[in-house]
């Protein structure tokens, strides 16, 4: 068990030195990037009064407030493209609309004279259909009237026949 330990140990110490190991080489692979780099920056680099620098600063700070403020006026220029769009739309569904509204008006109107017209043809036929019925009632009574009549007659011609 002992010797378990210790092998696990030197496993351990293992891993450890090559994590170390590849540390440090990726640190000297940095440092040198950074030399070619501030080389390179050396080499291209304009020195120029602290008067000229900030003007400069001014100039560049001037002209990225430029840039962010078309790119705002662009997109407030396609906000009011839709918004004109979506007003003309508008304007044509408020459109159509009020010509459905005038139809449905005037349809109205067509439907409240055929109703008043039909009104007046059934108040016609109503008192056609009174008159007819006061002349069944007068005929009803003037057939009661006659059949009470033949049986009178009748019961007179049966009392003579039997007598």
């Amino acid at each position: 068990m002992i010797f378990y330990n210790m092998e696990e140990e030197k496993q351990k110490n293992k891993g450890s030195e090559e994590r170390w190991r590849g540390a440090i080489s990726n640190l000297t692979e940095m440092s040198s990037n950074l030399d070619s780099l501030q080389k390179l920056l050396l080499r291209k680099a304009v020195f120029v009064d602290e008067d000229t620098f900030a003007k400069a600063s001014l100039s560049s700070e001037q002209a990225r407030t430029i840039k962010v403020l078309e790119q705002r006026v662009e997109t407030l220029e396609r906000e009011l493209d839709a918004a004109i769009a979506a007003a003309a739309h508008a304007r044509s569904d408020k459109r159509q609309a009020e010509a459905a509204q005038k139809a449905a008006e005037l349809h109205a109107q067509e439907v409240t004279k055929e109703l008043e017209n039909t009104t007046k043809v059934f108040e016609l036929h109503m008192e056609e259909l009174r008159a007819k019925q006061q002349e069944i009632s007068k005929r009803d009574e003037e057939i009661k009237l006659l059949e009470a009549i033949i049986q009178t007659l009748g019961r007179k011609e049966s009392l003579a026949a039997s007598g």
